[in-house]
């Protein structure tokens, strides 16, 4: 390519020195063909002689060279074009790498911004997540809250035609008094096997002479003939004194306590309480004096390691006992560490609902205490829902003992021991109800009674006996209160 370039530039060179220069072909006189060149000589209008000749020639030579000189400058020019040439092409060989170098980096940004862009999108997607759960949790609770409403309005219309019924049953009494009653007693109307199913209660009752019945004392604490405390048959409820009020909407119903068998630094003054309206019940206040009780000023509050299921719990020997949230387990709290000393759960007892008290509340659990110690209160599909009373081992939670009552669960509205005896109470909203049945342990039986009980302010959600006292506690719609007891003579 050079060479060519060099004798295209070598031509026109020459064809411009050479403009007046003048090509003849003829035949010479031996007839061979003959070239003749004829060059204008540029400053000489005649040819010169020998000399002269010489010095055109010298001039030519001259001329020449100095075109060998230029001939050498254009090659030395071209060969400084090709090699700025070959750079040129070299660098576009290159530009394609360093262009892809650049697009790579764009790429790696762009990756970058997408992998930022997806952990964005899945933060997004938890948070719905959450929120959807959330939804549904609330959703779930509101769902129970309407069932509960429900089944409130189911057991209120029942009560209502019960209290017909009773009503229309005591005035087909006083019309037809018994006959063949024995002094001291009557028989009581057998129940309608029909509507109560399995439950037997055809045993009878005896009205208790006034000579046996202990005066009542100031302190609420009662007394035999001797003066000396003892156990003996319930025989008489007081009315409801009111201690305290809740202050808010959670303290529709709850569960207040003292210990009967107080350690230190409690005493027989320091009370507790829980309000359970609501989920995860974990707060438990304390008041160490009855003044910050009635106040309404806590001690201290506790909050449970484990949420607690509804209005059944009691404090005896310094701890909290009391069943787990949607589950068949006791839980000992010791009150003074703070710890969670003992679980058990009860094989086979019904829970969230399964076997409640009348009014619902998730009460199918209910602990009580008594004179002889700790005891628990449930029932069991295999108990048909009668009322199952089993005596617990306050360290352990074991099941000492148990009985099976022929009382069902969901037929009464709260029950409590005293002296080893399980009693029922009729109504949790009748202004008039009674204590109705009770089950002694001692000889397993049950009879009917009919002590009357006062539900002051028509939503008895707890009762309970604190055997130090001799008093029943009860938190009656928003209000805790309290009832003195008569016991009858052993």
């Amino acid at each position: 390519m050079p060479a060519v370039q060099l004798l295209l530039l070598a031509c026109l060179l020459w064809g411009v020195g050479a403009r007046t220069a003048q090509l003849r072909k003829a035949n010479d006189q031996s007839g061979r063909c003959q070239y003749t060149f004829s060059v204008v000589s540029p400053n000489e209008s005649s040819c010169p002689e020998h000399g002269q000749a010489m010095s055109a020639i010298q001039d030519l030579q001259r001329d020449s060279s100095a075109q060998r000189a230029d001939l050498e400058a254009t090659k030395a020019r071209l060969s400084s074009l090709e090699g700025l040439l070959h750079r040129l092409t070299a660098g576009q060989v290159a530009g394609p790498s360093e262009t892809q170098q650049g697009q790579q980096r764009e790429l790696a940004t762009l990756t970058r911004e997408r992998e930022q862009l997806e952990a964005r999108t899945r933060e997004l997607e938890t948070a719905n997540s959450n929120l959807l759960r959330d939804q549904s949790v609330l959703e779930e609770e509101k769902r129970q809250l309407r069932a509960e409403s429900e089944d409130l309005a189911r057991r209120l219309d029942s009560s209502s035609q019960e209290i017909a019924r009773l009503r229309r049953g005591q005035c087909l009494q006083a019309q037809n008094p018994p006959q063949d009653v024995s002094p001291g007693g009557r028989e009581v109307s057998r129940w309608n096997l029909e509507s109560l199913d399995f439950q037997e209660l055809k045993s009878e009752f005896s009205e208790v002479p006034a000579s046996q019945i202990l005066a009542s004392p100031t302190s609420g604490r009662p007394r035999s003939e001797d003066g000396d405390t003892g156990c003996g048959d319930l025989v008489w409820v007081g009315e409801p004194v009111t201690l305290r009020t809740a202050e808010s909407i959670t303290g529709k119903y709850g569960v207040w306590m003292r210990d009967p068998k107080p350690v230190s630094p409690y005493t027989q003054n320091t009370t507790w309480r829980v309000d359970t309206v609501g989920t995860a019940i974990r707060q438990v206040l304390e008041y160490h004096l009855i003044s910050q009780f009635t106040r309404g000023y806590p001690s201290k509050v506790h909050v449970l390691p484990r949420p607690l299921e509804s209005t059944g719990g009691v404090v005896y020997a310094g701890s909290l006992y009391y069943q787990g949230a949607e589950s068949r387990t006791l839980v000992r709290y010791e009150l003074n560490t703070e710890t969670v000393k003992a679980e058990k759960d009860i094989p086979g007892a019904g829970y969230h609902g399964q076997f409640p008290y009348s009014w619902g509340g998730y009460t199918d659990i209910d602990l009580a205490v008594d004179e002889t110690g700790l005891w628990v209160i449930y029932s069991t599909e295999e108990a048909k829902g009668a009322i199952v009373l089993s005596k617990l081992n306050p360290e352990s939670l074991e099941l000492e003992q148990t009985w099976e009552t022929n009382i069902r669960k969901q037929s009464v509205a709260n029950a409590f021991v005293i002296c080893g005896t399980l009693y029922t109470v009729s109504s949790y909203s009748s202004p008039d109800a009674t204590i109705n049945f009770a089950y002694d342990t001692g000889t397993k039986s049950s009879k009917a009674l009919t002590i009357p009980f006062k539900n002051q302010y028509k939503y008895s959600s707890m009762v309970d006996y604190n055997p130090l006292e001799k008093k029943l506690f009860a938190w009656d719609n928003f209000n805790m209160v309290t009832y003195d007891v008569r016991l009858s003579k052993m």
